[in-house]
């Protein structure tokens, strides 16, 4: 598995492009903005609360990108660079087979199948380019907009797995 040269991903309205440093307002107003956080549980040390930790979380990003450990987009419209929300592929398995899909959107997005378009890309990108066998997708109980959107991806939950670093979030899975 190898992300370089990062793999731009163009859809039909949509850029998934490498995050920048001057992505880093958007980037904490995404990680503290209690309506695309309201599902999220994050440990006190994973929480960005100002600009320099947003700064110093793309710059983690960017190194897990360069490890082949993680890949993280910004999603942008395509006529517009400022970006609108991320998507990532990260928590690969050890052989490589298998990895969790993360996302977050600008409350002014959502609803406007952004976040489903991005997703179909991402998914496609997963199983073609890295080969993927299987992508999971761990997601709070309660957060029916992404429960809906992973099953409109075709993502079933699997009843029999638990995340045992969060108990209110049941995982999805999607075989490819």
């Amino acid at each position: 598995m190898n992300f370089k040269p990062f793999p731009e991903i163009i859809s039909e309205r949509l850029l998934l492009r490498r995050l920048k440093a001057s992505d880093c307002d958007v980037i904490l107003f995404l990680r503290t903005d209690e309506n695309v956080t309201k599902f999220i549980e994050r440990p006190e040390h994973r929480k960005t609360k100002n600009i320099s930790q947003a700064r110093i979380l793309i710059k983690e990003f960017d190194s897990c990108i360069e490890t082949n450990h993680s890949i993280t987009w910004g999603i942008t419209l395509k006529n517009d660079l400022p970006i609108i929300g991320t998507i990532c592929l990260w928590n690969f398995s050890q052989n490589k087979k298998t990895a969790e899909v993360g996302y977050d959107l600008h409350p002014k997005f959502q609803n406007k199948g952004m976040m489903s378009e991005a997703l179909k890309a991402i998914v496609a990108f997963g199983f073609k380019e890295l080969k993927l066998d299987k992508i999971l997708a761990f997601t709070h109980a309660e957060n029916l907009h992404s429960k809906k959107l992973l099953e409109k991806h075709g993502f079933h939950h699997n009843v029999n797995r638990k995340d045992l670093d969060n108990k209110s979030n049941i995982i999805f899975e999607l075989e490819n």
